[in-house]
């Protein structure tokens, strides 16, 4: 089971993580640039910092030598910075991924955020011992090729076959997007910025109002 992060596991969990994309970039390129009118939700952060800078007047080719650069310092920041974040867990996220665990069931992240903010994150909302293994925001450059090597991971580390049920939960268009480019099912719940009517535009295979209301039954876990 996959799971995306902001939204979906934790939310509202403050403006440390733009703070953070934002230092990095002034700090790497010598630009002040701003998240300020982009609209994070959904995205990796590299298309963040790709978007933001492109704003402040970087071409293309300066933002990807900066990239690692950016990259790098904006994950010490975050983890050195990050605050409690346990009362910030969505509505039944902790019991669904305690039930999981309880049935074996492998869990990891997809996810737009750099590999250690979002496991840093997962740590400081106690969730950390649930999840197993994850694709993040530098591994790739869109959603649905972080899905692809998510499955492929859990391939390799033998924990799920070709017929295993693989699905993704998230709460964004993005992630309903994602898990249908990869032919898994997606469970949306409406936990983040989308409501319940723009995520149902997109047909996801389940629609949900919060965690608690996980489709157990269905899924036949």
């Amino acid at each position: 089971m996959l799971f995306d992060i902001d939204g979906t596991l934790v939310r509202r969990a403050g403006p440390l993580h733009r703070q953070v994309l934002e230092e990095a970039a002034a700090a790497v390129t010598g630009v002040a640039a701003t998240t300020a009118n982009i609209p994070t939700q959904g995205m990796l952060d590299g298309q963040i910092l790709t978007l933001m800078l492109r704003e402040a007047g970087l071409s293309r080719a300066a933002i990807g030598r900066a990239m690692p650069a950016m990259m790098e310092m904006a994950q010490e920041l975050y983890v050195a910075r990050c605050p409690d974040l346990r009362k910030k867990v969505c509505p039944g996220a902790r019991s669904v991924l305690h039930r999981l665990a309880r049935k074996r069931v492998r869990t990891g992240l997809v996810t737009g955020n750099l590999s250690r903010i979002g496991w840093q994150k997962m740590e400081s909302a106690g969730l950390r011992q649930y999840l197993h293994f994850g694709a993040f925001a530098e591994q790739g450059d869109e959603r649905r090729k972080l899905v692809g090597q998510a499955v492929r991971e859990a391939r390799r580390a033998g924990w799920i076959t070709r017929q295993s049920l693989v699905a993704l939960v998230g709460d964004h268009e993005n992630d309903i997007l994602a898990a249908q480019a990869n032919g898994i099912p997606v469970i949306s719940v409406a936990t983040g910025v989308s409501t319940a009517a723009e995520l149902r535009k997109l047909n996801p295979d389940y629609l949900i109002e919060d965690l608690r209301s996980f489709p157990w039954q269905e899924l036949s876990l």
